[in-house]
Order: C-alpha cells, then structure tokens, then sequence
C-alpha cells in the first residue's frame, strides 16, 4: 500500500474495514441464511407445526427460474417473516432474506449485530448521516442480483413514513427497480390461516384482549400453534408478474406514485378474495343483515309503492317483509357445520362406500373462488344432496355454499339444522306473491354481493325419474338482476354432478312415478329414517363442470344488461338453464347400476341370458369410451365381476328373478326376467345415464327406419330431427350440436361396434353386419318407455273433447287409461305407465295445437309416426 493510500486511510480506519469484510452493507432489513444454532432449532420446531401444500411448493419453485421472487402479505408481521425465511429455506425454496421496512433484532447472530452497530456508527461519523437501505441502494442491488425478499401490504407506521414523513414507499421502490430491469420481478401473496373461521363483523372481548382470528396477538397464535398441531397453515396466492402488470393499458400511463397505489389496491383485493374463498364471508348478525336488506332504498321505495297500492300502512308493510325474511334468511354457523360434518362422517360410512370425486376439478374450484362469486349448481335427485356438496366442500377447506331449499324442508328440528348450515327457504311459487318476491330477491343480492356462495338446482325440485328435468327459470332471473344492478362482477356457475349406486328415496321416487302421492316431509319421516343406516346404497359420485361465466354468456348471446327486455332476459335464462344441464350431463358418471339395468330392460321382456347381458354392457362402454364418457372405476377395473355383483344384488332385491339354472355360484348358465312389478325402478336408473345414449338411439331408430341394409348418413337426417322434436320436453338437447355432426359421430361409433361397415367404393353410405340389426334395437330400445307414454297420451285425446275434462283431472284419466292399455297388451312395458313422461307429453302436444279429439289429422299423424317406430323396435 502506498504511503499516500496509508495517509487517506489511517490505521484505525483499515481496522474497522477490516472487521467489516470491507462493506457497510449491514442493515437489520436483512436476515442471513445462517442464523444461531440454538435460533435455528427454536424456529425450526416451532414453525414445523405449519402445514404448507407440496403442489403451492412447485409454483414457487418453478416462479424462482423465471424471476425474482418477492413474498407478499397483508399485515406486517415478524412471526410471518421468520416462518417464510425458516420454512422455506427447510423445503428447498427461495426463501425471503430481504424484508422491506422490517428490522430484525432478536434472532441475527450475535456477531453481526456488533458488527452492524460498528458499520452505523461509521457510516454516521463519516458522513454525518444514518445508513439508509433504500437511499444508499442496498436493496436495489440485493434485488437485481436475485435476492428474494418480503414485503407487507398494510402497517401503520409504513403508512405514516409514506404520507406524512414522505419516506420510500415499497411497492414505488420496486416499481423502479422494475423498470429498469429485464427479468421479471413476480409478488407471491401469501396467506397464513390460523382459522377457516369466518371473520365477524363485531369482534367479541376475547378477540379485543388477544387478537382476531385472522391477526391474532401473540399468546393467540402460540396457544394455537401448541394446542392445534396442523390447524395452522400457509398458502399461496396467484403470483402477479410485475413487469406485465406495468406494461397494461391504463396502467403504464400512470404515475409512479399512482402505479404504486393501483397495485397495492390489487394485491389486497386479492388477498382478501383468497381469504374469503376459505373462510367465507363474515359473519354479520340477524340485526345487521335484517337492517342492511330492509333499509335499502330500492326495497324501501317498493315498500312505500306497495302500501299505496294495497291502501293499508306502510308499517304493515315493513313488517310483513321483515316475517317475509325470517321465514327466508340462512343463519349459517361454523360450528353447527363442523358438528354436522362429524355426524355426516358417521352416516356415510354407513351407508355409503365413500365419495367419489375428483381432487382437480375441486382445486379448480378453490381457485376459481378467489376470482368471484361461486354458483353451485348440481342435479337432484336425494335429499343427501343438501348435505353432500356441502361435506365435501368443509372438508377439502372450501366454505359452504348457502343452499336453496324448499320451504316444505323448514319444519322443526331439520329447518333448524338446514338453516344454521346455510340453507335459506323459498316457496314453490312466488305468484301474487309481489312482497315476498321482492324481499326474496334482495336478500339473494345480499348474499351475492357479499361473496357468499350459493347452491342451487336448476330442475327445481328431486327428479323422479332418474333424468335431468328442464330448467326452472325464477332463481336464474334473480341472479342475472344481482349483476344487472351492480352487486357483483360477474356469476362463475359450477354445474355439478351429484349421483349414487343407490337412491335411498328411489321406493318413494318409483311411487310417485306410478301416480302415487307424494308424502309431506315431516319429523316422523325423519326418525323413520334410522332404518337407512342399516342398507349399504353404493357410493356417491361428484364431478364438477368447467366454469360458466355469466358475463360471457352475455357476451356470447349478444347482449346488454343495461338494455335486455324482461322478455329477452327470461329467453336467456333459458338458454343458461339448458347450457347447464348439458354441462351437467357431460361430467355423469356411468354407474354399474344404471348400464346395467339399461342392458335389461333393453333385453326381452320374458327372458335374457346373462352372457347377453354381458354383451350388451361390452358395446354400451364401447360407445361410451368412444365419447371419453367417465365410467365408475368398478365399470373401469372389472366390467364382468361388476356386472356378478350387480346381477346378485338385483336377485336379493328382487328387482330380477331366475328363469331357469339354480347355481348360486354359477351365473353364466342362468336366465333371469326382470320382476314386472319393478321395472319401474330399474327404468330409474337407466335414465340416469340415458343423455349419452339418446344420440345413437335416434341414430340407430332412423337407421331402422330407412328398412335396408344399405344406407347413406343424409337419409336419417328427417327422421332424426323428427324424433328430436316429439321428445324435446323430455331431453336437454345441446344446441351447439347439429343433428348431422350427432348422426355422424354415432355412425363412427356403430363403426367400432362393427354395427356397420362403410360401403368400399360409395361415399357416405353403409351397409348393416350380420348382427348389427339386432345390436341397433339394443340402443333403439332405450327410446321404447318413451314411445308407448306418448301413444297412451296420444290415446286419450283422440276419445276426449278439448273441455270435457279439467286439467287437473286429466293426469288421473290418463293414469286409467294406460293402465287399461297395458293389460290389453297395446302397450308392453309397465315402466310406460309413468306420470313424469304423461306431463311432458301433454305439454308437447298442446304446443302442437293437439287439445282434444277434434284435432283428428294431427293425432293421426303423431299415431301413424309412433306405430311406426314402435314396429321398428319390435324383436
């Protein structure tokens, strides 16, 4: 060294130098990697009671090749710091070593805080000023060289050095560094849950004294920590690039200070999304939820509007809606639905062999609920639907939905049970009904503008005849009014498949096919419900749709919620209604049980064989493979020992019966009939799965129909569209796909089941196989019960004049009358005799101008084209 140099640095000035390893870089915004022994096994052991998700894990992993990574949390917190930098670093990951506006005194090592006292005071002598992270580009040069780093969203003496004391604001900072650099800098919001407990409105005395749920104090967390192993955990929010955030529209022509005011508006918005999205929305009492629908403007101009009309007090009025809304409103709680679930978890098992669902479709729901407000939409076809979705969703860590239930399911205890789980009620019908209807309404614009999830069924009520029913319109109105008037962004339906092996109600469900009454649901229907626990029904099934965005739905249909027409409004909420029931239709599950009572009911009345059973369950999953269509895994794994195990218990139900062979053990050398008096149930479960079949049934008639063995695709287009038409009250069709593009697509399949054969040198034309003719009447045969319903109704108008009977006595004549064709033999199957397929018939017809048996030429017509197919179908 010089003498020079020597003069410039004296001897104590080298010293210190030294100690420092040559640079003042010491500030308590950082936490080394390497922390004291005994600091490292007290963090260690504490924070290894956090559950952290493995796949959340690989996000970050694979955000660190990409860019540098800066955590994100709401609330400063040191507890929360301390665990990304001890945990992460455990599990591999990039872990935060730079905390923005965090001093960390406790856990450095030692000889670095002697070291840090030794570079400040320093850095003060030398340059008459404290050493300032920001200012002196310490973090700028961290962070472009990789270092990952944490930052909070909200602290008060954050707030109070941006806006009073001017001092560097974060978010700005790293707005900066942003700009000039070239890799990406992504925010990773992160969450810590201390509990899935929503958050109430008004906090009570024991989260004043030690903190809320969502920000305990410091005894709460460690008392949770300690005494919940596992109830603890962390997760990861939807990183945001920071560079693409900058360069969008609107975005990019902002200030410095303005970007840095929209991006923390948006992280926080979307933690608090995310927070919502397991624990729900908070919890407000009965008062404020009553207070904030009933004091509404809109709802008090109604209310005043009404009174004038009704000429009676405008008191009256606001007190009819407030009963109107006790009768209505859910009054959800966490801890009767965490006791529910253990019960449920007790029932199920002994009822059921579990729940079948699939893990990705639901992580798609948790992340589609951090982007909105969720619509469950399932089918119906049990009571255990109210309870299923909801177990499911509580224990995958979702909130349950609140769930639209019948009034008739209000009755002491369950009405309790149902409300505090989140069911709220409607009636049947809102007709005259212009308060109840309004008070109804808001209260749905409540929920949905507080985030709340919602389930609903679109078919209205449970389906007793095993298929989808068509779409009530009412509540999907109600929904399209909540994004109409602002209270939310858009509605992200889910439509969800909900089945069973089993239907515990299908005796009832069978009965009132029949023509039975339905029986009131009342507390000693409950308490008879014990003997359930006693029957195995099978498993349950849930599959869950791609979203369907309203707002896009709009957007595809052309329209403006400013300017749509109630008319026009109610046409979509229609095409809504069906878009999901089709969707709902695409994710069922095909069930033993369903194939193979399809495959029995399409044998011979009188007799069938089990190898023929067998062979038509091979080319019923052939077609249904061939349509990606989802089997259950007892179908997937074993088909033959499904079909033993289906067979023996359809004997000890005594829904089949031998016709001949005795061998308990043997059934391959037996026949069997189906039980006359429980067709009716089996034609139940083949119409759970009859949506898929119904394409090539159509095909596979019109192919009868042409009466050659020779045919072209263009020749079945007529009667295909025909036979659509007659039973378009009976099928949720899918109007993106054409008669043609369904002919050929069961033209392909019939291919693979060696059905037919394309003709070696005609285009488009095809001849039969041997034994395709007979395979046809096998996919034919699942439109038969159908047929005959119609001829019977059909039967009925052709002897009545159009007012000789009143509406409500008509279902009961035709009842009598199809009993009387069935034993005269004009019709053969007694599954015919449904009273589900007489409503959509009548309804069918009427549209068709056809009321009575003056319309003789169009009854002729619909009786000439039913024979017709009906001969077709004949063995």
């Amino acid at each position: 060294m010089s003498n020079a140099t020597q003069k410039k640095n004296p001897v104590h000035r080298r010293i210190i130098d030294w100690l420092l390893g040559h640079t003042h870089d010491y500030y308590l915004c950082f936490l080394p990697e390497r922390l004291g022994r005994i600091s490292s096994l007290i963090l260690g052991f504490f924070y290894s009671r956090i559950k952290l998700d493995p796949e959340q894990k690989e996000k970050i992993t694979k955000l660190s090749k990409e860019g540098i990574i800066v955590y994100v949390n709401r609330h400063k917190s040191d507890f929360e710091y301390l665990f990304l930098h001890t945990r992460y670093k455990k599990e591999n990951l990039p872990f935060p070593e730079i905390g923005f506006d965090y001093q960390i005194w406790f856990w450095q090592p030692f000889s670095r805080i002697l070291r840090m006292l030794l570079a400040k005071t320093d850095f003060l002598l030398r340059h008459r000023r404290f050493s300032n992270a920001y200012t002196d580009g310490y973090i700028g040069r961290e962070i472009t060289n990789g270092r990952t780093a944490m930052l909070s969203l909200i602290d008060e003496k954050g707030f109070t050095r941006r806006f009073v004391e001017a001092k560097t604001d974060p978010l700005e900072y790293l707005i900066t560094l942003q700009a000039g650099m070239d890799k990406p800098v992504f925010l990773v919001p992160n969450l810590m849950f201390f509990s899935r407990n929503p958050l109430r409105s008004k906090p009570d005395i024991f989260d004043l004294i030690f903190g809320t749920e969502e920000k305990p104090g410091r005894i709460r967390r460690l008392v949770t920590l300690i005494r919940y192993y596992g109830r603890v955990s962390v997760e990861v929010s939807e990183p945001l690039n920071l560079k693409s955030f900058l360069s969008v529209p609107g975005i990019k022509d902002l200030s410095i200070l303005e970007q840095g005011l929209s991006l923390r508006r948006s992280l926080i918005l979307q933690l608090d999304r995310h927070r919502q999205s397991v624990t729900g929305p908070m919890v407000r009492s009965r008062v404020e939820l009553k207070e904030s629908i009933l004091t509404g403007a809109r709802l008090r101009k109604f209310m005043q509007n009404h009174a004038e009309k009704e000429k009676i007090p405008v008191f009256k009025v606001y007190k009819k809606a407030d009963a109107y809304l006790e009768e209505i409103a859910a009054r959800q709680s966490k801890t009767v639905l965490d006791l529910f679930a253990g019960t449920l978890t007790w029932i199920f098992h002994a009822m059921f062999d579990g729940v079948s669902f699939n893990m990705d479709e639901l992580k798609r729901v948790k992340h589609l609920a951090q982007k909105g407000t969720i619509i469950y939409v399932p089918s119906h076809k049990s009571h255990v639907d109210y309870l299923v979705l909801s177990y499911l969703l509580n224990r995958n860590q979702l909130p349950c939905p609140h769930i639209a239930a019948g009034k008739n399911l209000s009755f002491w205890p369950i009405g309790v049970l149902f409300r505090s789980s989140g069911a709220f009620f409607l009636r049947r019908s809102f007709k005259g009904k212009e308060l109840y209807s309004k008070v109804f309404s808001e209260y749905i614009y409540r929920l949905v503008n507080e985030g709340s999830s919602i389930e609903f069924f679109v078919e209205g009520g449970r389906s007793r005849s095993g298929k989808l029913l068509r779409p009530k319109l009412g509540f999907l109105s109600i929904l399209i009014d909540a994004l109409k008037h602002g209270k939310c962004n858009d509605l992200i339906f889910i439509p969800t498949f909900i089945g069973y092996d089993r239907v515990i109600e299908e005796g009832a469900h069978v009965h009132e096919v029949e023509g039975g009454q339905k029986k009131k649901e009342t507390l000693s229907q409950v308490l008879g419900a014990r003997k359930f626990l006693k029957q195995r029904f099978g498993k349950i099934y849930i599959r869950f749709h791609e979203p369907l965005y309203l707002s896009s739905m709009l957007n595809n249909n052309g329209l403006l919620l400013e300017s749509i027409t109630p008319k026009k409004q109610m046409q979509f909420a229609q095409n809504i209604g069906y878009t999901i029931l089709n969707a709902i239709d695409e994710v069922t599950v095909v069930t033993p049980q369903a194939l193979i009572a399809s495959a029995m009911l399409n044998c011979s009345k009188h007799k069938f064989t089990y190898s023929l059973v067998i062979a038509h369950v091979q080319s019923y999953m052939s077609y249904l493979t061939a349509q990606e269509v989802e089997l259950a895994d007892t179908l997937v794994h074993d088909h033959e020992y499904a079909v033993k195990q289906v067979v023996e218990s359809y004997l000890n139900q005594k829904l089949i019966e031998r016709v001949s062979g005795d061998d308990i053990e043997d059934l391959t050398n037996c026949e069997f009939r189906v039980s006359e008096n429980r067709r009716a149930l089996l034609e139940y479960y083949k119409n759970s799965c009859i949506a898929y079949f119904i394409p090539p049934a159509m095909a596979a008639l019109s192919i009868l129909a042409v009466d050659d063995f020779r045919f072209t695709s263009d020749s079945l287009h007529n009667n295909y569209q025909l036979l659509q038409k007659l039973f378009k009250k009976e099928f949720a069709y899918n109007a993106g796909h054409a008669p043609e593009f369904l002919v050929r697509k069961s033209i392909k399949a019939f291919i693979n089941d060696e059905i037919v054969n394309p003709h070696p040198t005609l285009p488009d034309t095809y001849t039969l196989t041997a034994s395709g003719l007979q395979k046809l009447k096998y996919y034919a045969g699942f439109l038969k019960s159908y047929f005959e319903s119609y001829l019977i109704v059909l039967n009925h108008f052709s002897r009545k004049q159009k007012k000789a009977i009143q509406p409500a006595d008509r279902i009961k004549k035709i009842q009598t009358l199809g009993n009387q064709m069935y034993k005269r033999g004009e019709i053969e199957l007694p599954e015919s005799l449904s009273k589900a397929n007489y409503k959509n018939a009548i309804e069918f017809y009427n549209r068709r101008g056809i009321v009575g048996c003056n319309d003789e030429q169009k009854i002729k017509y619909y009786m000439d084209m039913i024979r017709l197919n009906l001969k077709h179908l004949e063995s």
